[in-house]
Protein backbone atom coordinates (compact mmCIF):
# COMPACT_ATOMS: atom_id res chain seq x y z
CA UNK A 1 0.00 0.00 0.00
CA UNK A 2 1.56 3.42 -1.03
CA UNK A 3 2.51 5.67 1.87
CA UNK A 4 -0.83 7.96 3.38
CA UNK A 5 -0.35 10.78 5.18
CA UNK A 6 -0.46 10.09 8.72
CA UNK A 7 -3.50 11.31 10.86
CA UNK A 8 -1.53 12.57 14.46
CA UNK A 9 -3.66 15.38 15.02
CA UNK A 10 -7.29 15.99 16.84
CA UNK A 11 -10.60 14.62 15.09
CA UNK A 12 -12.44 16.87 13.46
CA UNK A 13 -14.76 18.52 15.68
CA UNK A 14 -18.69 17.55 15.48
CA UNK A 15 -19.94 21.16 14.89
CA UNK A 16 -17.53 21.45 12.08
CA UNK A 17 -18.81 18.31 10.27
CA UNK A 18 -22.26 19.92 10.70
CA UNK A 19 -21.58 23.28 9.71
CA UNK A 20 -19.90 21.63 6.51
CA UNK A 21 -22.75 19.17 5.74
CA UNK A 22 -25.28 21.69 6.12
CA UNK A 23 -22.85 24.10 4.02
CA UNK A 24 -21.61 21.80 1.16
CA UNK A 25 -24.00 18.70 0.73
CA UNK A 26 -27.20 20.47 2.51
CA UNK A 27 -27.77 18.06 4.59
CA UNK A 28 -28.45 20.03 7.73
CA UNK A 29 -30.35 18.25 10.93
CA UNK A 30 -28.82 15.00 9.66
CA UNK A 31 -27.51 12.23 12.84
CA UNK A 32 -23.95 11.89 12.87
CA UNK A 33 -22.12 9.25 14.41
CA UNK A 34 -18.75 8.48 14.35
CA UNK A 35 -18.03 5.25 12.98
CA UNK A 36 -14.29 4.95 13.37
CA UNK A 37 -11.23 4.70 11.49
CA UNK A 38 -8.89 2.72 9.58
CA UNK A 39 -5.48 3.04 9.70
CA UNK A 40 -5.43 5.99 6.97
CA UNK A 41 -8.69 7.78 7.43
CA UNK A 42 -11.45 8.83 10.10
CA UNK A 43 -15.22 7.84 9.04
CA UNK A 44 -18.50 8.91 10.37
CA UNK A 45 -21.73 8.01 9.32
CA UNK A 46 -24.41 10.63 8.32
CA UNK A 47 -28.49 9.72 8.47
CA UNK A 48 -30.96 11.70 7.38
CA UNK A 49 -34.94 10.70 6.09
CA UNK A 50 -33.91 7.25 5.85
CA UNK A 51 -30.87 7.74 3.91
CA UNK A 52 -27.18 7.16 4.34
CA UNK A 53 -23.99 8.20 3.60
CA UNK A 54 -20.20 7.59 5.07
CA UNK A 55 -18.07 11.07 5.49
CA UNK A 56 -15.06 10.41 5.40
CA UNK A 57 -11.28 12.36 6.13
CA UNK A 58 -7.93 11.99 5.51
CA UNK A 59 -4.47 13.14 6.57
CA UNK A 60 -3.81 16.96 4.82
CA UNK A 61 -0.61 14.95 2.71
CA UNK A 62 -2.86 12.67 1.71
CA UNK A 63 -5.46 14.94 -0.31
CA UNK A 64 -4.15 14.34 -3.93
CA UNK A 65 -4.08 10.36 -3.08
CA UNK A 66 -7.80 10.84 -1.94
CA UNK A 67 -9.01 12.60 -4.52
CA UNK A 68 -7.49 10.36 -7.26
CA UNK A 69 -9.11 7.20 -5.23
CA UNK A 70 -12.62 9.06 -5.34
CA UNK A 71 -12.42 9.53 -8.92
CA UNK A 72 -12.04 5.90 -9.46
CA UNK A 73 -14.96 4.81 -7.07
CA UNK A 74 -17.24 7.50 -9.43
CA UNK A 75 -16.11 5.95 -12.60
CA UNK A 76 -16.69 2.22 -11.38
CA UNK A 77 -20.00 3.09 -9.95
CA UNK A 78 -21.01 4.94 -13.25
CA UNK A 79 -20.09 1.45 -14.81
CA UNK A 80 -22.57 -0.37 -11.79
CA UNK A 81 -19.86 -1.44 -9.47
CA UNK A 82 -20.97 -0.21 -6.24
CA UNK A 83 -17.87 1.72 -5.00
CA UNK A 84 -18.22 4.54 -2.17
CA UNK A 85 -18.72 7.40 -4.80
CA UNK A 86 -18.01 11.08 -3.61
CA UNK A 87 -21.12 13.42 -3.57
CA UNK A 88 -20.68 16.24 -5.29
CA UNK A 89 -20.65 19.52 -3.26
CA UNK A 90 -23.21 22.24 -3.94
CA UNK A 91 -20.70 24.01 -6.39
CA UNK A 92 -19.62 20.59 -8.06
CA UNK A 93 -16.19 19.48 -6.05
CA UNK A 94 -15.56 16.14 -4.12
CA UNK A 95 -13.37 17.26 -1.83
CA UNK A 96 -13.59 20.29 1.04
CA UNK A 97 -11.57 21.35 3.94
CA UNK A 98 -12.86 21.07 7.27
CA UNK A 99 -10.46 21.61 10.43
CA UNK A 100 -7.39 21.71 8.03
CA UNK A 101 -8.26 18.01 6.57
CA UNK A 102 -9.39 16.78 3.61
CA UNK A 103 -13.65 15.73 3.69
CA UNK A 104 -15.70 13.85 1.18
CA UNK A 105 -19.29 12.54 1.72
CA UNK A 106 -19.76 9.54 0.19
CA UNK A 107 -22.14 6.70 -1.10
CA UNK A 108 -23.60 4.14 1.48
CA UNK A 109 -22.56 1.08 -0.51
CA UNK A 110 -25.74 -1.44 1.12
CA UNK A 111 -24.44 -4.89 2.15
CA UNK A 112 -22.03 -6.59 4.92
CA UNK A 113 -18.53 -6.67 4.81
CA UNK A 114 -17.07 -10.00 3.79
CA UNK A 115 -14.36 -12.21 5.73
CA UNK A 116 -12.75 -14.31 3.24
CA UNK A 117 -13.83 -17.55 5.11
CA UNK A 118 -15.07 -20.09 2.57
CA UNK A 119 -15.22 -21.03 -0.59
CA UNK A 120 -18.76 -18.99 -1.21
CA UNK A 121 -17.11 -15.62 -0.21
CA UNK A 122 -14.23 -16.37 -1.74
CA UNK A 123 -15.89 -16.69 -5.28
CA UNK A 124 -17.87 -13.35 -4.43
CA UNK A 125 -13.98 -11.18 -3.66
CA UNK A 126 -12.63 -12.98 -6.46
CA UNK A 127 -14.94 -12.70 -9.34
CA UNK A 128 -15.57 -8.71 -7.88
CA UNK A 129 -12.50 -8.35 -8.05
CA UNK A 130 -12.13 -9.40 -11.89
CA UNK A 131 -15.36 -7.46 -12.44
CA UNK A 132 -13.24 -4.38 -11.04
CA UNK A 133 -10.30 -4.64 -13.16
CA UNK A 134 -12.60 -5.40 -16.59
CA UNK A 135 -14.58 -2.02 -15.81
CA UNK A 136 -11.22 0.12 -14.95
CA UNK A 137 -9.70 -1.53 -18.25
CA UNK A 138 -9.99 1.69 -20.28
CA UNK A 139 -10.15 4.09 -17.37
CA UNK A 140 -7.66 6.90 -16.83
CA UNK A 141 -7.04 9.30 -13.95
CA UNK A 142 -5.00 12.28 -13.77
CA UNK A 143 -1.66 12.34 -11.75
CA UNK A 144 -2.33 8.84 -11.03
CA UNK A 145 0.63 7.44 -9.17
CA UNK A 146 2.53 4.67 -10.55
CA UNK A 147 3.88 1.28 -9.25
CA UNK A 148 5.78 0.79 -6.91
CA UNK A 149 6.68 2.68 -3.82
CA UNK A 150 8.82 0.61 -1.87
CA UNK A 151 12.61 1.78 -1.48
CA UNK A 152 15.08 -1.11 0.23
CA UNK A 153 17.09 2.04 1.18
CA UNK A 154 14.58 3.90 3.17
CA UNK A 155 15.83 4.72 6.73
CA UNK A 156 12.45 3.35 8.41
CA UNK A 157 13.12 0.02 7.19
CA UNK A 158 16.36 -0.14 9.84
CA UNK A 159 13.59 -0.31 12.35
CA UNK A 160 14.43 -4.17 13.08
CA UNK A 161 17.65 -5.86 11.63
CA UNK A 162 15.65 -8.22 9.20
CA UNK A 163 13.29 -5.91 7.36
CA UNK A 164 15.79 -4.35 5.22
CA UNK A 165 17.40 -7.60 4.12
CA UNK A 166 13.92 -8.87 3.82
CA UNK A 167 12.39 -6.65 1.86
CA UNK A 168 15.89 -6.08 -0.53
CA UNK A 169 14.73 -9.60 -1.74
CA UNK A 170 11.40 -9.47 -2.09
CA UNK A 171 12.01 -6.25 -4.17
CA UNK A 172 14.76 -8.22 -6.51
CA UNK A 173 12.30 -10.82 -7.19
CA UNK A 174 9.66 -8.23 -8.47
CA UNK A 175 12.39 -7.11 -10.66
CA UNK A 176 13.05 -10.48 -11.88
CA UNK A 177 9.67 -10.65 -12.40
CA UNK A 178 9.87 -7.72 -14.74
CA UNK A 179 6.59 -6.12 -13.59
CA UNK A 180 6.40 -4.23 -16.95
CA UNK A 181 5.83 -7.14 -18.94
CA UNK A 182 2.75 -8.13 -16.91
CA UNK A 183 -0.81 -6.36 -17.58
CA UNK A 184 -1.57 -3.21 -16.14
CA UNK A 185 -4.76 -1.06 -14.98
CA UNK A 186 -5.96 1.18 -12.01
CA UNK A 187 -5.64 -0.92 -8.73
CA UNK A 188 -7.20 -0.96 -5.46
CA UNK A 189 -4.25 -1.24 -3.50
CA UNK A 190 -5.61 -3.20 -0.77
CA UNK A 191 -8.73 -5.02 -1.41
CA UNK A 192 -8.99 -7.28 1.78
CA UNK A 193 -12.32 -8.88 2.40
CA UNK A 194 -13.96 -5.96 4.72
CA UNK A 195 -14.00 -3.52 1.53
CA UNK A 196 -15.97 -6.08 -0.50
CA UNK A 197 -19.30 -5.40 0.60
CA UNK A 198 -21.70 -7.98 -0.45
CA UNK A 199 -25.40 -7.10 -0.79
CA UNK A 200 -27.47 -11.05 -0.59
CA UNK A 201 -30.74 -9.62 -1.19
CA UNK A 202 -29.61 -7.41 -4.52
CA UNK A 203 -27.48 -10.27 -5.27
CA UNK A 204 -24.81 -7.90 -5.93
CA UNK A 205 -20.97 -6.86 -3.84
CA UNK A 206 -19.44 -3.28 -3.75
CA UNK A 207 -15.93 -2.75 -3.26
CA UNK A 208 -15.19 -0.06 -0.96
CA UNK A 209 -11.66 1.89 0.15
CA UNK A 210 -10.87 3.49 -2.93
CA UNK A 211 -8.07 5.55 -1.22
CA UNK A 212 -5.65 6.54 -4.11
CA UNK A 213 -5.20 6.09 -7.82
CA UNK A 214 -2.51 4.07 -8.57
CA UNK A 215 -0.97 2.69 -11.72
CA UNK A 216 0.40 -1.18 -11.68
CA UNK A 217 0.15 -4.86 -12.41
CA UNK A 218 -3.63 -6.14 -11.65
CA UNK A 219 -1.62 -9.02 -10.41
CA UNK A 220 -0.45 -6.87 -7.33
CA UNK A 221 -4.36 -6.42 -6.31
CA UNK A 222 -4.71 -10.12 -6.99
CA UNK A 223 -1.99 -11.50 -4.93
CA UNK A 224 -3.42 -9.27 -2.24
CA UNK A 225 -6.61 -10.56 -1.97
CA UNK A 226 -5.17 -13.70 -1.83
CA UNK A 227 -2.89 -12.64 0.89
CA UNK A 228 -5.35 -11.90 3.19
CA UNK A 229 -7.13 -15.55 2.70
CA UNK A 230 -4.12 -16.95 3.87
CA UNK A 231 -1.87 -17.47 0.67
CA UNK A 232 -1.97 -19.41 -2.74
CA UNK A 233 -2.65 -22.74 -0.81
CA UNK A 234 -6.09 -21.32 0.66
CA UNK A 235 -6.87 -18.62 -1.99
CA UNK A 236 -7.36 -21.38 -4.93
CA UNK A 237 -11.31 -20.63 -5.56
CA UNK A 238 -10.47 -17.03 -5.38
CA UNK A 239 -8.06 -17.17 -7.78
CA UNK A 240 -10.25 -19.24 -10.32
CA UNK A 241 -13.28 -17.20 -9.52
CA UNK A 242 -11.25 -14.13 -10.64
CA UNK A 243 -9.84 -16.03 -13.66
CA UNK A 244 -13.22 -16.98 -14.66
CA UNK A 245 -13.73 -13.31 -15.19
CA UNK A 246 -10.70 -12.90 -18.10
CA UNK A 247 -8.85 -10.23 -16.69
CA UNK A 248 -5.41 -11.99 -16.66
CA UNK A 249 -4.74 -15.29 -18.03
CA UNK A 250 -3.96 -18.47 -16.47
CA UNK A 251 -0.49 -18.29 -17.81
CA UNK A 252 0.44 -14.88 -16.23
CA UNK A 253 -0.91 -15.77 -12.90
CA UNK A 254 1.03 -19.14 -12.48
CA UNK A 255 4.39 -17.36 -13.76
CA UNK A 256 3.74 -14.20 -10.87
CA UNK A 257 1.74 -14.91 -8.02
CA UNK A 258 3.90 -16.08 -5.92
CA UNK A 259 6.85 -13.52 -6.28
CA UNK A 260 4.55 -10.77 -6.49
CA UNK A 261 2.99 -12.36 -3.24
CA UNK A 262 6.18 -11.77 -1.31
CA UNK A 263 6.60 -8.55 -2.39
CA UNK A 264 2.96 -8.02 -0.74
CA UNK A 265 4.71 -8.96 1.90
CA UNK A 266 7.77 -7.16 1.57
CA UNK A 267 4.97 -3.67 1.10
CA UNK A 268 3.03 -4.77 4.67
CA UNK A 269 6.75 -4.81 6.05
CA UNK A 270 7.32 -1.32 4.77
CA UNK A 271 4.00 -0.20 6.03
CA UNK A 272 4.46 -1.32 9.39
CA UNK A 273 8.30 -0.08 9.62
CA UNK A 274 7.14 3.27 8.86
CA UNK A 275 4.17 3.12 11.33
CA UNK A 276 6.26 1.99 13.87
CA UNK A 277 9.10 5.06 13.43
CA UNK A 278 6.68 7.41 13.04
CA UNK A 279 4.53 5.99 15.86
CA UNK A 280 1.97 6.53 14.20
CA UNK A 281 -1.55 5.00 15.82
CA UNK A 282 -4.49 5.65 13.58
CA UNK A 283 -7.01 3.04 13.79
CA UNK A 284 -5.66 0.91 16.33
CA UNK A 285 -5.32 1.00 20.06
CA UNK A 286 -1.94 1.27 20.66
CA UNK A 287 1.36 0.32 19.36
CA UNK A 288 1.29 -3.51 19.88
CA UNK A 289 -1.04 -3.65 16.55
CA UNK A 290 1.73 -2.45 14.80
CA UNK A 291 4.33 -4.69 16.09
CA UNK A 292 2.11 -7.20 15.48
CA UNK A 293 1.40 -6.40 11.38
CA UNK A 294 5.27 -6.47 11.48
CA UNK A 295 5.85 -9.63 13.08
CA UNK A 296 3.45 -11.21 10.44
CA UNK A 297 4.94 -9.97 7.19
CA UNK A 298 8.29 -11.53 9.01
CA UNK A 299 6.83 -14.46 9.42
CA UNK A 300 6.08 -14.69 5.40
CA UNK A 301 9.70 -13.24 4.43
CA UNK A 302 11.98 -14.62 6.82
CA UNK A 303 10.67 -17.97 7.55
CA UNK A 304 10.29 -19.41 4.29
CA UNK A 305 10.93 -18.01 0.94
CA UNK A 306 9.73 -18.85 -2.85
CA UNK A 307 10.89 -21.61 -3.59
CA UNK A 308 9.09 -23.67 -0.43
CA UNK A 309 6.08 -25.10 -1.60
CA UNK A 310 4.21 -24.37 1.63
CA UNK A 311 4.94 -20.87 1.45
CA UNK A 312 1.99 -18.57 1.83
Amino acid sequence: MPAYGWLTAAMVPEATLRSWLERHWRLGGAQLSHHGGGMNSETWFVDRDGRRWVLKSVAPTAVAQFTGGLAIADRLQGAGVPAGAPVPTVDGRTVVTAGGRPLALLTWVPGVALTGEGRVEQRVIGSTLGRVHRALATVRVRDAERFHWVDPTAGHLGVRDWVRPAVTAAVRDLDELAPETLSWGLLHTDPAPEAFRWDRTAGVCGVIDWSVALTGPLLYDLASAVMYVGGPDRGGELVEAYLRGGALDRAEVDRGLRPMLRFRWAVQADYFARRIVADDRTGIDGPAENDKGLADARRRLVASGPGDEGWA
